[in-house]
């Protein structure tokens, strides 16, 4: 009994030691905000109600105290936010419905930008993930798959960003910017176990898509997208962390969506 008193002790302080590791580690890394700010520059699709934000009172009360307070009124997808998987496919989970373990989780990051820089109506395609995987492995089950297209860098230009500043339908059919090529959302549904996939582009199909399939593809299989994540220019191709926290908006489509992601040192 006496000789096994030592093992114990030594196990134990190696699993504090590790716990202690784990903590220091989120304490010592980097956090870094993808999400763009909301404000009458937030950018939506042509057709959608915008972002609006009214005074209810700045100043000093009654009381002798100051307060502000203002109310806000916003569709669903705009800005940086979440697409809920019953947006596009019946039947699917609602915003509210997704868990927490979905919504967070550690990223793969893949840069297109060299193709989008030849065509801005780029649509992402398998090689694209084979490539990166011949680089840096096979994408793990459980991660949360990000494309970098570079077009953040144009928000919030309209013009630059969605391919137009116009709006209604009109604008629509002006809409010219990159996204997944549904034979590699097929791909993805079908080869890899992904939580969550988002890019920075209003969608993740490109612009001129009529039928949104990849949409169709990956929300049916409950798999959630975000769009108009900022800053994925700061995040490496793995590392990286992320928790994606949007609005719990009961039955929701979708919902504005505060996403972020932690890097190790």
């Amino acid at each position: 009994m006496t000789k096994k008193i030592p093992l114990l002790l030594i196990l134990s302080i190696l699993f504090l030691s590790c716990s202690n590791d784990t903590s220091f580690e989120w304490e010592d890394g980097t956090w870094v905000d993808l999400t763009h700010e909301y404000s009458d520059e937030t950018l939506f699709w042509p057709t959608s109600s915008t972002f609006k934000i009214d005074t209810v009172f700045v100043g000093i009360t009654d009381g002798g105290f100051y307060y502000e307070s203002f109310e806000f009124c916003t569709a669903e997808h705009g800005g940086t936010h979440l697409d809920a998987p019953i947006h596009f496919y019946e039947n699917r989970k609602t915003v509210d419905q997704l868990s927490l373990d979905q919504l967070t989780g550690r990223a793969a990051v893949i840069d297109v930008t060299a193709q989008v820089t030849e065509n801005r109506d780029y649509e992402i395609k398998i090689s694209d993930i084979e490539n990166w995987e011949s680089e840096h492995g096979e994408i793990a089950d459980g991660t949360i798959l990000l494309f970098f297209t570079g077009m953040g860098a144009y928000w919030p230009d309209a013009e630059q960003y969605l391919g137009t500043a116009k709006r209604g339908e009109e604008g629509v059919a002006e809409l010219s910017f990159p996204g997944i090529h549904p034979e590699t959302a097929t791909w993805l549904v079908e080869n890899r176990t992904i939580k969550a996939v988002g890019l920075d582009t209003p969608s993740l199909d490109y612009g001129q898509s009529q039928l949104f399939e990849s949409h169709q593809i990956l929300f049916e299989q409950n798999i959630p997208g975000f769009e108009n994540v900022a800053n994925l220019h700061l995040l490496p191709p793995l590392g990286a962390y992320v928790v994606a926290l949007p609005m719990k908006i009961k039955e929701g489509s979708g919902a504005p969506l505060r996403i972020v992601a932690h890097i190790n040192p």
